[in-house]
């Protein structure tokens, strides 16, 4: 994520800092940003059974996924890129992008300021904490492995730890996928209606497959990309729920949908 994309994710935290009703334990505003951001690193120190068996199926997961890249991406280029410019491809690029849940985010917060309307703050402030806490994540990740992109042609086990940041060889986790699924975890676990939960899912699902065809991400990039987004986006949602004592539904323009609050 670049220092521009950061500053403009930070100006909408900014937009959606306006609190809700005193009575409410979630106030949606930076004290509360801070705080949840504070508790969020403090994570790993904190984490019981439950949590060391879920990363234990997220690494296996991802172990088995590094078997499958090169017959996968070998596949995909004896396509010879005939779809790259298709619809489905290049609206996958464009869920992923970094900007994408900062503008869905100000648009429900803007909704939230201007109509007074408590839900449409809340999932604004949700989608902002998930995609940066997650990119925090990936970027750490990416940093660390140093993996070299598939366009590289070194092959899928080729690892430079730690060295200089090179966008060839950022490749593991996939940031665009992390992104994607972050935002649609929020949206999803958001929504009542379990046809309209699994829906949600849909875009983040074609990045997936969008960025192993054009050839950004290996599948295992994928896979934990993915992964990471849907943990940090559950977890950002879990967090308020359980400040909150009591739930209501409202209605939320411009999609009709009954938003959890």
């Amino acid at each position: 994520m670049s220092g521009t994309g950061l500053r403009i994710l930070i100006t909408f935290v900014l937009i959606l800092a306006g609190g809700s009703s005193p009575q409410a334990q979630n106030r949606y505003n930076i004290s509360q940003f801070s705080h949840e951001t504070l508790d969020f690193f403090r994570q790993p120190v904190k984490w019981r059974g439950s949590d060391w068996l879920k990363l234990g199926a997220i690494t296996a997961g991802t172990a088995l996924a590094l078997k499958a890249d090169e017959p996968i991406r070998d596949a995909v280029l004896r396509g010879d890129g005939r779809y790259l410019r298709s619809a489905p491809i290049k609206a996958g690029d464009l869920w992923g992008q970094w900007y994408t849940p900062p503008i869905i985010a100000g648009a429900f917060g803007l909704h939230g300021w201007l109509t007074d309307n408590a839900p449409s703050r809340e999932i604004g402030f949700e989608l902002i904490q998930s995609v940066l806490y997650a990119a925090s994540v990936t970027e750490v990740l990416k940093l660390a492995f140093g993996r070299a992109r598939p366009y590289e042609n070194e092959g899928a086990f080729s690892f430079h730890p730690f060295n200089l940041p090179r966008v060839g060889f950022l490749s593991f986790p996939g940031g665009h996928v992390t992104s994607a699924f972050s935002a649609s975890t929020v949206l999803s676990r958001s929504t009542h209606p379990t046809a309209l939960k699994i829906l949600a899912y849909v875009p983040a699902a074609v990045t997936f497959v969008s960025r192993a065809y054009e050839d950004k991400h290996w599948t295992s990039d994928q896979v934990l990309g993915a992964s990471v987004g849907c943990v940090v986006g559950n977890w950002v949602v879990d967090l308020h729920e359980k400040k909150e004592s009591v739930g209501r539904s409202s209605t939320t323009y411009p999609f009709s949908l009954s938003f959890r609050f």
